[in-house]
């Protein structure tokens, strides 16, 4: 308090000095100051509250504060040094960039040059970038500058730590580190013991620092939907009242018909399931019904996979096709495949005997009978079956496709900044969706249909509905490219991951994202959510898989042993077993079920997350290919695992 009095009195000098007088009143009566003498203050006290704002012009204090900085860290209790340690990289950056806006590029290029090669290998993509800027004029619209300057860098940190950090910077009046601490960094404060090593390193690496427990506390409904009643359509042969029958007294009656057991069970609803009102889902047709039954009924030849009983594989593999096809993808059936290429061409195989018929010409379609039970048979012309069809319509690469759960439509997404929706009963284009402004990375349907969702260099993902030329919500929030999209099983969420190195999970329904996701160290390339929906695996150019908890936004297991980026994960259909693709030409095969049931013995930590486990217990088998990179991975209805790569002569 003594301290603070001295400043003001300090203050009032400089006021008085150049005859503010109005100034000086105001002053005086805020901070309720009478009775003043004629000198409040000494030359000393002056200088030394001015010494702050001087200092921050001086370009020469930024190093010694800096190395002060560090010095403080490495001296301080190992069970704080950890969390102290997360704050050197923000200021860096923040002395950079300050240096370099007020015209000390010399003194910026010596800062960086010296502290640059110390900071953890995840930045240092960027700490080159940043270097790139050496003149005021170059920062507006640079990517790390503005993300820097914008967003607060949240560290999370006990309050033990964070009070041991305050202490050292007033007591050694680091006025430069003590502005950028309290303008650009935001802690996240809890109470308890300070993080390891293990614990800090395992949620840093984004662009911005860790999430705060704050952005993920929102409920989230993980759970599935309860399935519909398709019994209805069974068709069971009719009953005969035998009892009603004179002519056949002495006949022995007839049993009634067994009910079909796939249909007996009721399904449970599960607790933690979204209402079923809460999106508008479009209602099933007897068709999709069908469809239902027919999935039921394989799914009771599937196999039960484990350790003991791992899945068959079967590998496509696309010769003559290196730099040329960008992206793979089967539908949900596994009854057809498409492949997306450089050259803006899309091609789609049938995977089965059944070749790809097209729809008969309008005169032919007049001769038909609307009301016969298979019209969509008979409006399909044989004479013109394909094994395989090729769509044109994008003037760039495509990025991904995605089918339709019914099967009957192909979403794509290009370079051109467009989607576009084809008929795989006309093979044409019908509908071309324009909003993003920049490349487009992803598209994926609903797993319900009608809803598709889609990803962009523009940092935005969108929700579209096929029915609409207007996303229906702009999921924005991301501070670098969004690669990938997925839809939860439920429909009622959107998994993000990007090159800022996040994940979010955003709600479809009001457009916020209710999970942030850090602890990736490079741009995230796939996703995937576990069957009963609560677990997200994601895959990055880090090598690494992380899984996560949706329930908490707590990150679980760190599945290693990928010697370069992952492209493509899938769970089995019974969801015992993780696949993982990448382009080291390497499938690895994990044990979901053991790791599941290790996490659901522990107790959740609520201040931060729990120790993360190690991949390498729940690691089951590494199969190699011979030079192709995965495309993509997808399980059968069988849980047989099929997966697509280009053979690389270069690898």
């Amino acid at each position: 308090m003594a301290q603070n009095k001295t400043d003001l009195l300090a203050v009032l000098a400089v006021v008085k000095k150049y005859n503010l007088k109005s100034t000086e009143e105001l002053l005086k009566k805020e901070a309720g100051l009478t009775d003043i003498p004629e000198n409040v203050a000494g030359e000393a006290e002056v200088n030394s509250v001015l010494a702050a704002y001087k200092s921050e012009g001086d370009p020469d204090i930024y190093e010694n504060s800096y190395m002060e900085l560090r010095k403080f860290v490495e001296e301080s209790l190992d069970i704080y040094k950890h969390e102290l340690a997360l704050i050197l990289y923000p200021v860096l950056v923040h002395m950079y960039i300050e240096l370099v806006y007020n015209s000390h590029e010399v003194q910026a290029k010596k800062l960086i040059t010296k502290f640059g090669p110390e900071q953890e290998y995840y930045y240092q993509d960027e700490l080159a970038k940043l270097a790139m800027v050496t003149k005021r004029d170059e920062m507006s619209g640079n990517d790390i500058t503005d993300t820097f300057k914008s967003n607060a860098f949240t560290i999370r940190i006990s309050r033990d730590t964070l009070s041991l950090l305050k202490r050292h910077l007033h007591e050694k009046k680091a006025s430069v580190i003590l502005n950028i601490v309290n303008e650009h960094m935001y802690f996240d404060l809890y109470e308890g013991v300070a993080r390891n090593k293990a614990q800090c390193d395992a949620t840093s690496g984004a662009m911005t620092g860790e999430a705060k427990r704050q952005d993920n506390k929102i409920k989230v409904y993980y759970g599935l939907l309860k399935e519909p009643d398709v019994q209805t359509l069974v068709a069971a042969p009719p009953e005969e009242d035998d009892d009603m029958d004179p002519d056949a007294p002495d006949k022995p009656k007839k049993k009634k018909p067994k009910k079909d057991p796939l249909f007996s069970k009721k399904s449970k609803s599960d607790p933690n399931a979204p209402p079923l009102d809460r999106i508008p889902l479009p209602k099933l047709k007897d068709v999709d019904k069908m469809e239902k039954i027919k999935a039921l009924r394989e799914s009771t030849k599937r196999i039960n996979l484990g350790p003991e009983l791992l899945p068959s594989i079967c590998m496509y593999t696309l010769l003559n096709a290196n730099h040329t096809v960008t992206c793979a993808d089967f539908c949900e059936d596994s009854s057809l495949l498409s492949v997306g290429f450089a050259d803006s061409s899309i091609k789609v195989w049938s995977m089965t005997p059944m070749k790809l018929r097209e729809m008969k010409s309008a005169e032919q379609l007049k001769e038909i009978d609307r009301d016969a039970e298979d019209v969509l048979i008979r409006m399909l012309d044989d004479r013109k079956a394909e094994s395989c069809r090729t769509l044109l319509g994008h003037s760039g690469p495509v990025y991904r496709t995605s089918f339709a759960p019914d099967r009957t439509m192909l979403l794509s997404c290009s370079e051109d900044c467009t989607i576009r929706l084809w008929s795989l009963h006309t093979w044409t284009c019908v509908v071309v969706y324009k909003g993003h402004q920049y490349p487009v990375w992803d598209v994926r349907f609903s797993p319900h249909g009608h809803y598709f969702v889609s990803c962009s260099h523009d940092r935005t993902a969108r929700l579209w509905s096929t029915d609409s030329h207007q996303p229906l919500r702009i999921f924005a929030g991301h501070l670098s490219d969004v690669d990938v999209c997925i839809f939860h099983p439920n429909s009622n969420y959107v998994a993000t991951g990007s090159s800022d190195r996040t994940v979010r999970l955003w709600d479809v329904c009001v457009g916020n994202h209710h999970r942030l996701l850090t602890g990736h160290k490079a741009p995230i390339y796939s996703l995937a959510f576990s069957m009963c929906g609560r677990y997200l695996a994601s895959g990055s150019a880090d090598n690494r898989v992380l899984i996560w908890d949706l329930a908490h936004g707590h990150l679980i297991a760190a599945l290693t042993g990928h010697t370069a980026s992952i492209h493509s994960i899938c769970f089995s259909r019974d969801g015992t077993i993780l696949s993982t693709g990448g382009l080291d030409c390497a499938l690895k095969l994990w044990d979901f079920t053991k790791l599941v049931d290790d996490i659901s013995g522990e107790n959740v930590n609520v201040s931060h997350n729990p120790d993360v486990r190690d991949g390498e217990p729940y690691l089951l088998r590494t199969f190699p290919t011979k030079q192709s990179p995965f495309l993509t991975l997808h399980f059968t209805r069988r849980n047989l695992l099929l997966g697509v790569g280009m053979y690389d002569l270069g690898m």
